[in-house]
């Protein structure tokens, strides 16, 4: 549901609280760079990249092709996640350095377009949840708020009825338009590196496609990208829808301090060591939020010092299971579609 946040003299004056936790986390060494860590995760997505398409090669053409597709989806979860954490810095400190491997990882690896995805990360990160700031939450064949569907158009109207029962179907779709929308990043003037980028989208499809269908007959060819990318949507959206959706949206001027439109916005999800790996580290989404800049691989050490420090401050840290956090993320989605399901008559 959106809020408009309480006026400032309703709140304390909190306007150096992240600071004290930032220290607190620095103290820890928690920003400290994992170039080891990284080199090995690296490596091994990098083995396991390859590996899975030299299997596929070596199967040949065969309806048991459809398994080494949904493997290989799984595969370009991993690989976009090293993505996300080459866009925050967290592997390099360098810019350039970040996008360039970027291009890899993103654009030559999944065809996905890195310079599109990490502009539109950012302004998230910026203003979670805020339905005019936050790309996220704009409008589209989802309401993210009973104000959105109040404003509903078109399909809209229609698909934000059942929006909670389409959620999952509809993330089948994610992975292609993850790429759809990479290609068109790079057919309108505007983007930085714009050439580049579409030269490694180009060999990515060129390169995809040749050995798909030099392996494939046509039919199983078109099944297998199909399960292929509907397999990654899932898992793709599995990973960050629990992160933010079903949490307080917000329009207009918050006026909250940094530490608390991060934190209010963002849920954990709980888990031991095999939620941290099929997450890559995002099921610690507050601390995450706080600190983009952070390795992956602190943010199980800096989430007792920020729960702590949340409980001191009297700020509501909200950490849940993964079954959990999608249940509460469909409640909420069904509850934003009520108004179209039951729409008032005219006064």
């Amino acid at each position: 549901m959106a809020e408009k946040a309480p006026p400032a003299a309703e709140r304390p004056r909190t306007g150096s609280d992240f600071a004290v936790l930032s220290r607190r986390i620095n103290e820890a060494g928690l920003m400290r760079r994992r170039p080891g860590y990284y080199a090995i995760r690296f490596t091994l997505m990098a083995a396991v990249f390859i590996g899975t398409w030299t299997a596929f090669v070596l199967i040949g053409n065969t309806w048991l092709q459809m398994f080494t597709a949904g493997f290989l989806a799984l595969v370009s979860a991993q690989v976009a996640m090293l993505g996300h954490d080459l866009a925050h810095r967290q592997v390099f400190r360098s810019r350039s350095t970040s996008e360039k491997v970027g291009w890899f990882t993103g654009n030559l690896a999944n065809g996905m377009g890195y310079g599109w995805w990490n502009d539109k990360h950012n302004r998230h990160h910026a203003n979670p949840n805020h339905e005019e700031l936050d790309p996220d939450v704009s409008p589209g064949l989802f309401v993210w708020s009973k104000r959105q569907a109040g404003f509903a158009k078109g399909i809209t109207t229609w698909f934000g009825k059942y929006q909670a029962q389409l959620f999952f179907p509809i993330l089948t779709l994610e992975g292609l338009n993850l790429n759809v929308s990479g290609i068109k990043s790079v057919l309108k003037p505007g983007l930085k590196h714009r050439g580049l980028e579409a030269l490694f989208l180009g060999l990515h499809w060129a390169a995809y496609l040749t050995v798909i269908f030099m392996v494939l007959s046509p039919g199983k060819a078109v099944v297998f990208i199909l399960v292929h990318k509907a397999v990654w949507g899932v898992y793709m959206g599995s990973v960050f829808a629990p992160n933010h959706k079903g949490m307080p949206t917000f329009v207009g001027d918050t006026e909250l301090d940094f530490l608390r439109k991060q934190v209010l916005t963002s849920r954990n999800v709980k888990g031991g060591w095999l939620t941290n790996f099929a997450l890559g580290g995002l099921n610690y989404q507050i601390e995450h939020h706080l600190f983009p800049g952070m390795p992956s691989v602190h943010l199980a050490k800096a989430q007792p010092i920020v729960e702590e420090f949340c409980k001191e401050k009297g700020i509501p840290y909200h950490a849940t299971g993964l079954i959990q956090s999608w249940r509460e993320a469909l409640t909420e989605l069904h509850a934003h579609g009520e108004p179209l399901r039951n729409p008032q008559p005219a006064k």
